[in-house]
């Protein structure tokens, strides 16, 4: 097999698929544990709080290691990276990662996308910097525009204002078309359902509504938590009607609609009522180097060890590979098959490690 100049490697799968024929195309690599809000769905102080054991900087992957694993998963077909936490913006230098992975290159010679999913807290003293250093876009989660709920959702009080000035500092800076996430939970935020709709309808913003998911074990998910993406189209369409589009990209975890009148697009991510596994062409890697192949995985597999124990990088591209090719994960078709003791006794790594 030709040599590949972005990894030095002779043999190689760029055409590599698992159990289920999906090809990995996608790579999301936490760079941090850390983050400096406490999401009532994701990283609750009753078990985040002060005397929580992060992990030492030790542990964590250096830029050199993720940037290896990277070009690894390039050889082998990856076409975008995307960096989360954690928030990634609180990782030191985060402007050198992302020169090194812009450098990188597929097969064929052409870039990776690099995206960044963040809270938007540090965003827009940050965002000329990112784009300077080669991040192509960035999705900002934001769960709420009433102030007081949203401070209340994030626990610290951080108001609502400074992330939507880092949103706009994003677009500013050329990282569009910035993506807003907001994560729906019944009886808690999904009165806010309109109001979101109302504010980043007609801008260049793409909102896009993910149902309350079962990550991890201590958000204290509940089925009857979550509000199907078919209701909040419903509700939205009322007000402005919809109609649906097509995919962009074969794995997209999004289904994507438009407003009739021409308003812009929105999107609608449905892991619990309508599950994407068929076509998920996502793996992650977690901030200490374990490659986990799903969201929803009890356990990943340490490629950390391999990297300091010295293996090659076709060594590191072998592992990969069997991982990939063994990989036969479906949780989000399973799930409805559970009942809630089983959904509940199922370990399940959480969202605040391995990223979202």
């Amino acid at each position: 097999m030709r040599r590949l100049p972005s990894t030095g490697l002779e043999a190689v799968e760029p055409s590599l698929v698992d159990r289920r024929d999906r090809p990995m195309r996608d790579l999301r690599i936490s760079i941090t544990d850390r983050c400096n809000f406490r999401c009532v769905y994701c990283m609750p102080k009753t078990v985040f709080g002060r005397d929580y054991a992060f992990l030492d900087r030790d542990e964590l992957l250096s830029f050199e290691e993720i940037t290896r694993i990277a070009r690894i998963a390039a050889a082998h077909g990856v076409e975008k990276l995307r960096l989360t936490g954690g928030e990634p913006l609180l990782r030191r230098g985060l402007e050198g990662l992302i020169e090194q992975l812009a450098g990188l290159r597929t097969p064929d010679g052409r870039p990776l996308e690099i995206a960044l999913t963040t809270n938007g807290s540090a965003l827009a003293m940050k965002a000329a910097a990112l784009k300077a250093a080669g991040l192509t876009r960035v999705t900002v989660s934001l769960d709420s525009l009433d102030d007081e709920l949203f401070q209340a959702m994030n626990d610290v009080r951080f108001p609502v204002a400074r992330v939507l000035e880092g949103i706009d500092a994003a677009q500013a800076a050329g990282l569009g078309p910035v993506k807003v996430n907001m994560v729906v939970k019944r009886g808690l935020n999904d009165h806010e359902i309109l109001p979101m709709a109302r504010h980043f309808r007609g801008t260049p913003f793409t909102l896009r509504f993910i149902e309350y998911m079962d990550v991890g074990t201590t958000n204290g998910w509940r089925l009857d938590d979550v509000v199907p993406s078919a209701e909040i189209v419903e509700r939205i369409g009322a007000e402005f009607p919809l109609e649906p589009l097509g995919q962009t990209a074969p794995g997209e975890t999004a289904t994507r609609w438009r407003y009739r009148d021409g308003g812009g697009e929105i999107g609608f991510i449905s892991s619990v009522t309508n599950a994407f596994c068929g076509d998920c062409n996502r793996a992650r890697i977690s901030t200490e180097g374990r490659l986990f192949t799903c969201l929803f995985s009890a356990s990943g597999h340490d490629l950390r060890a391999l990297l300091r124990g010295g293996v090659d990088d076709e060594g590191l591209a072998d592992a990969m590979a069997a991982i990939w090719r063994g990989r036969d994960d479906r949780y989000s078709e399973v799930r409805a098959t559970l009942t809630p003791e089983l959904r509940a006794a199922r370990p399940k790594v959480e969202m605040s490690y391995i990223g979202g």
